[in-house]
């Protein structure tokens, strides 16, 4: 068990804590997200899964990708292009879609 002097804990600003105010042990964390992984039937990945999921579904949704950086504490568009390039294709895709759908109107 971490132990933190209040003056300590009362400047990190965490969102979330543990029940009596400290900060998440990591290795608890990844324990009970591998416990409702499991209770919830759901394949065992892991907790930075989470993370590429989000930036794959925000980007497949059409976020701008310089808010998708944003989200993801990336310090550069590029980077986090680069890391997600195989959602960009079928991006692409859409864009023409509707490309050709404001064509076909006129």
């Amino acid at each position: 068990m971490w132990l933190w002097p209040s003056n300590v804990l009362a400047g990190l600003g965490l969102a979330f804590t543990s029940a009596v105010g400290t900060p998440f042990e990591p290795r608890n964390v990844t324990r009970q997200f591998k416990a409702l992984l499991t209770a919830a039937g759901l394949p065992n990945i892991r907790l930075h899964d989470l993370r590429h999921s989000c930036a794959t579904l925000l980007l497949a949704q059409g976020v701008n990708p310089r808010g998708v950086m944003e989200t993801l504490g990336h310090s550069q568009v590029s980077l986090t292009l680069n890391t997600y390039s195989p959602v960009l294709p079928a991006l692409q895709r859409h864009a023409a879609t509707r490309m050709n759908a404001i064509f076909a109107e006129s």
